[in-house]
């Protein structure tokens, strides 16, 4: 629904007189309380990845992705090296504070900064990050800079609609679920059907704030349990 018309009396979207666009998030990364967001380098981080990615004797967290698994060093560190040189998509190792090692990457990708649009994905955490601090604070890193630096109106998350566990973080995150679109891609030989989600700039403060209290040290009890989870922190910020 609108309530702006033109002048042929047909419904239109809401103008954006001062809208100028969006910047391109480059290769810059992020520091936080638990973890630091880096920009991705081969010889910097292929060793700690591939040490952190073997925890997985199964090769599970390769499943819903494009790339991997990597059966040695040599296969993560190509990879690596190609990944980290592409400006269409910046790809970041998260280095977790606890260990001081890279145990996951992440990127942004499909940018588009005329629109204000922008997504974050390629997403893969070793079974040491997973379930951290860490691990939020980085998405909470990326989504702060792309709505509080880089200007953009709407951040994307999209996954395999079966990759149950990505559609929980998102979720869990603060994303809105949007829609399913049927046999979106082929990858690794099969057929995806690809879970859209999104956070808009109007969302942000609301999610933001719930962020920051649920990053508090004071939010964790002595064994390092939460107190209050990420869904009722924001439930209470959306009644304050």
């Amino acid at each position: 629904m609108t309530d702006h018309i033109n002048d042929l009396g047909q419904p239109i979207g809401a103008p954006l007189p001062h809208w100028t666009g969006a910047r391109h998030p480059g290769h810059i990364g992020m520091e936080g309380r638990y973890c630091r967001v880096e920009p991705l380098e081969a010889d910097r981080h292929t060793a700690d990845l591939f040490a952190a990615f073997r925890q997985d004797r199964r090769d599970a967290i390769w499943t819903y992705v494009p790339y991997g698994p990597f059966a040695t060093h040599e296969e993560l560190h190509t990879w690596a090296a190609e990944a980290s040189g592409v400006e269409a998509q910046p790809y970041f190792a998260i280095v977790n504070g606890a260990s001081g090692k890279a145990e996951g990457i992440a990127s942004h990708m499909r940018i588009q900064p005329e629109h204000g649009v922008i997504e974050v994905g390629g997403i893969t955490l070793a079974p040491a990050l997973q379930r951290t601090r860490a691990a939020t604070e980085a998405m909470y890193l990326m989504m702060a800079r792309v709505f509080d630096e880089l200007g953009y109106r709407r951040y994307e998350w999209k996954c395999d609609a079966l990759n149950a566990p990505s559609c929980r973080a998102a979720e869990r995150l603060g994303f809105t679920y949007e829609g399913l679109f049927r046999q979106a891609i082929v990858y690794k030989g099969r057929n995806r059907d690809t879970a859209w989600y999104s956070v808009l700039d109007s969302e942000w403060p609301q999610l933001e704030a719930a962020f920051k209290a649920w990053l508090d040290p004071g939010n964790f009890d002595a064994e390092g349990q939460q107190k209050r989870s990420l869904a009722r922190l924001r439930s209470e910020h959306a009644g304050a």
